[in-house]
């Protein structure tokens, strides 16, 4: 094994070999009515009156911890564009390219720092989980590498994901700390 691959090992197991044990699901939306977007009805943007009982949908916030002590984001899925259209780049047959739209709000003590396309998942109505993907679409401008959120600054961007064409997209997470957080926001997509 490499020293590289060791230590890559090391850190995944030193940050987060109990995360997944301890995780914590986060379906509620934050504040109601009053935390969804304004942003304007699209695909996949329903246009409610009040969340659902259940769980938070397109267009909740949900407030997530990370794991230092003032890491605290409030994260909105604004909306999913299904299908998404390449920008220059085409998905191989059988595959399309799904954009999900999210609000980033720094509402902790400390500055934010971290890939958001590392944090965000969907997955499909069989359970199959999807990475994001490293694609530019016409759905609007991404988030670019690491983005650094001072105390109660906002970020607006989409992350971009190659899932296949049968897939029915049922749910969005998102983890901060590039996934590693106890922390998982879910979004349940009608």
């Amino acid at each position: 094994m490499s020293r590289l691959s060791a230590f890559a090992l090391a850190a995944i197991l030193a940050v987060g070999g109990t995360a997944y044990g301890d995780r914590t699901v986060t379906e509620a939306p934050a504040n109601g009515a009053a935390a969804r977007s304004a942003a304007p009805a699209g695909p996949h943007t329903p246009a409610r009156s009040s969340p659902s009982p259940t769980g938070a949908e397109v267009g909740d916030t949900v407030h997530l911890t990370g794991m230092k002590e003032g890491e605290k984001l409030a994260v909105t899925v604004v909306k999913v564009v299904d299908p998404a259209t390449g920008e220059g780049t085409a998905p191989r047959t059988g595959e399309r390219y799904v954009a999900v739209r999210f609000r980033l709000h720094n509402t902790g003590s400390q500055q934010y720092r971290d890939a958001p396309v590392n944090s965000a998942k969907v997955v499909d109505d069989q359970g199959q989980e999807f990475s994001s993907w490293i694609a530019e679409t016409t759905a609007g401008p991404g988030f670019t590498g690491t983005t650094t959120l001072s105390v109660g600054d906002t970020a607006l961007g989409h992350v971009t994901f190659k899932v296949p064409e049968e897939s029915r997209i049922t749910e969005i997470q998102f983890t901060m700390n590039s996934g590693f957080a106890d922390d998982t926001g879910e979004w349940r997509v009608p």
